[in-house]
């Protein structure tokens, strides 16, 4: 997005008082400012209201919400409750709707491909306990998938008398046919789904999904992609993806209040898989007939879309680029450190915002505790699937003297400085 088509998307959108950009700013009518310069990220992290407890590396568990979102979100928790069972009894599907249309817009999908959950668990789960698993059947996926959704297969092994077969992603890839060859590998006659990764939660290595798809299909395999920290945090498309099914959670980078989720099924996928939950009208056409949840916050659902407004405002591509950038930021100086070591490729395509150090003498849970007790500085420590150090998760936010800070930690914890 140009500067031009930004700022006419921000006049479209509407700036109040409440925008993340500033009144002197509005004012001037966006001239004056340069918008590549870190005087707009200077302007979007006064849109937050910041703990000054400590510097905050951890937002891919959850990122709290600008105060332009939570106000709107706060606003439509307040008109819910003044409509009542009258919101709930007219409105309410129709304006989830129109919130799945803006997100499968924003991922590059069909409207009916989409279904809003409330979290990338429950849009997996859905796959993995309703799909038509025959005893004997292979599924194949790796020992760094999320531990909920390697549980639920083992489930499905304990029901269905599935076979789980797991593989290593290479961790320095040097191409990305090294990585599909791994999955290639697992591969037999028996094999039904395999499950992907699209960023490695614990390490932020992104995957070639488009690839591992290709290869997959041409061997009559399906792909389910553990989407949960890609949405809101680096571009792609669906339909280029070409995977089967698709699940995220939207309140990590798109900056969606707690309890929403994504679930895309590919155009004419749904009716193969049975529902978890019995929805009003069985055996309804489409996504929707695996969605049911009963009554929920539908508050989340209208929040939806005042968060892709906001990413909106700042661009994908802009925004994708700014937290690369904050991530090479501070990796790129403490990779080649004696005692460091970077669990993320080197390589710039294969990593965004998340990335993960450890110091060889120490470990993860230690580290984390040093940097909370002694620099103030909160992570999460990773132990485990071959991957040793802290998970190191900025946003949009966080600012290049917070990094210098946490360079510092790194430099002092593993005898560097």
């Amino acid at each position: 997005m140009n500067k031009r088509a930004f700022l006419k998307s921000l006049a479209f959108l509407g700036i109040s008082s409440g925008s993340i950009f500033s009144a002197k700013a509005q004012k001037q009518g966006f001239t004056e400012i340069d918008f590549e310069s870190d005087s707009l990220w200077e302007q979007i992290r006064a849109g937050y209201k910041l703990k000054p407890d400590y510097i905050n590396l951890e937002n891919g568990y959850y990122c709290f919400l600008p105060e332009e979102t939570l106000e709107k979100y706060i606003a439509h928790i307040r008109e819910v409750n003044y409509q009542g069972s009258h919101y709930m009894r007219t409105v309410q599907w129709e304006n989830k709707a129109k919130s799945a249309a803006m997100l499968a817009e924003l991922v590059g999908a069909s409207p009916e491909e989409v279904a809003i959950t409330r979290n990338t668990t429950e849009s997996l789960d859905l796959i993995i306990s309703g799909y038509p698993w025959n005893s004997g059947d292979e599924a194949i996926m790796s020992n760094q998938d999320y531990g909920s959704m390697l549980n639920m297969f083992e489930l499905a092994s304990r029901r269905h008398g599935v076979k789980v077969k797991k593989i290593d992603i290479p961790m320095h890839p040097e191409t990305d046919e090294e990585v599909v060859a791994v999955y290639e590998q697992a591969i037999t006659p028996a094999t039904k789904l395999m499950m992907v990764p699209h960023i490695v939660n614990i390490t932020g290595h992104i995957l070639p999904i488009k690839k591992i798809c290709d290869m997959a299909h041409s061997h009559g395999v399906e792909v389910m992609v553990d989407g949960a920290h890609a949405v809101g945090h680096f571009q792609f498309n669906m339909n280029e993806l070409d995977c089967d099914y698709y699940g995220s959670s939207l309140h990590k980078w798109l900056s969606v209040p707690l309890g929403a989720g994504l679930l895309y099924v590919k155009k004419g996928k749904s009716s193969k898989i049975k529902p978890l939950l019995a929805p009003y009208e069985l055996d309804r056409e489409g996504i929707l007939n695996l969605n049911h949840t009963g009554t929920h916050p539908v508050a989340t659902d209208l929040a939806v879309i005042n968060a892709i407004e906001f990413h909106n405002k700042i661009g994908s591509k802009r925004k994708e680029d700014r937290l690369r950038y904050i991530q090479r930021y501070w990796s790129d100086q403490v990779r080649d450190l004696p005692n460091v070591q970077v669990n993320t490729p080197q390589a710039i395509q294969r990593s965004c915002a998340i990335a993960n150090v450890g110091i060889e003498s120490m470990k993860p849970a230690d580290l984390a505790k040093r940097l909370i007790e002694d620099f103030q500085i909160f992570t999460v420590a990773i132990d485990g699937a071959g991957v040793k150090g802290c998970r190191i998760s900025p946003n949009v936010y966080t600012s290049e003297k917070e990094l210098d800070q946490f360079v510092l930690a790194i430099k002092t914890l593993s005898g560097n400085t």
